[in-house]
């Protein structure tokens, strides 16, 4: 799996193998877009001794609402025609491990574990029978939301879009049946959020070609494929983690802000 990880203060990607604790280090451009192609240098660093960070840095990240039957039947509304689609901006996304910031704003932070899709080249006007070709990778996130707001103001952007409110992580899954796959959100270890990628209303291909019908997506930027039944909130000092199979386990702890 991709991760992207910083060492003697220097951002790099790597590929690991979970059960290794190692990671071996990867040259040039993982999208294969901007410089020389991506060759492993044989270079192996322990896990231990790098520092993890978000594994892609969008341009933006495109998120897509009421895309679980399972959570559309929890709050009560009807399944969408067609995807319903907010933006949140790159300076929201964090890696694992890094800390989400419970703004003053809001009296009501809620999780939302989701499936993220990154995206590995220019996509604009993709069908969805070729939708595959666009992809990189599927790593885990989580949509944080200042649910208070999003009642409040009756759109979602501020209520989405906070400083820390996109983490992703831990690494990026290059190939993975993503149509069948578990799913489980924990707070403080207790189960909130137990579903599976089948309950999606729209597949990842009708995702990849609703939102290139609208903008083009740039390589890294992300897809989140929204959140099944179990949302809920949080308070400082709670860790949320995000378990999809396949790809491991986001965790980022709630601290006040300061």
């Amino acid at each position: 799996m991709i991760i992207r990880f910083e060492r003697n203060g220097k951002i790099k990607h790597g590929w690991t193998v979970a059960e290794d604790q190692k990671v071996r280090v990867i040259e040039g451009d993982i999208y294969k877009q901007l410089t020389a192609k991506p060759i492993m240098t044989g270079l192996e660093l322990p896990l231990s001794e790098v520092s993890m960070l978000s594994p892609c840095t969008p341009s933006k990240v495109v998120c897509i609402g009421v895309n679980y039957k399972d959570h559309a039947a929890e709050v009560g509304l009807e399944l969408p025609k067609e995807p319903l689609m907010f933006l949140k901006p790159s300076t929201a996304v964090i890696g694992s491990g890094e800390e989400i910031v419970y703004p003053k704003l809001t009296e009501n932070l809620h999780y939302e574990g989701e499936l993220a899709v990154v995206i590995k080249k220019v996509a604009k006007n993709v069908k969805a029978e070729e939708a595959e070709d666009y992809i990189l990778g599927f790593t885990c996130a989580l949509d944080v939301t200042a649910r208070d707001l999003q009642f409040q103001d009756g759109q979602w952007t501020r209520a989405k879009s906070f400083d820390t409110f996109c983490p992703l992580g831990p690494a990026i899954a290059p190939k993975l049946d993503y149509q069948d796959l578990r799913i489980v959100t924990r707070v403080n270890g207790e189960i909130r959020q137990d579903s599976n990628t089948n309950q999606m209303v729209f597949g990842i291909p009708r995702l990849i070609e609703a939102v290139t019908e609208v903008m083009t997506l740039l390589p890294g930027d992300v897809i989140l494929t929204g959140t099944p039944a179990g949302v809920g909130s949080v308070q400082p000092g709670d860790e949320i983690s995000v378990t999809i199979e396949g790809i491991g386990t986001l965790t980022n702890r709630v601290v006040s802000e300061s």
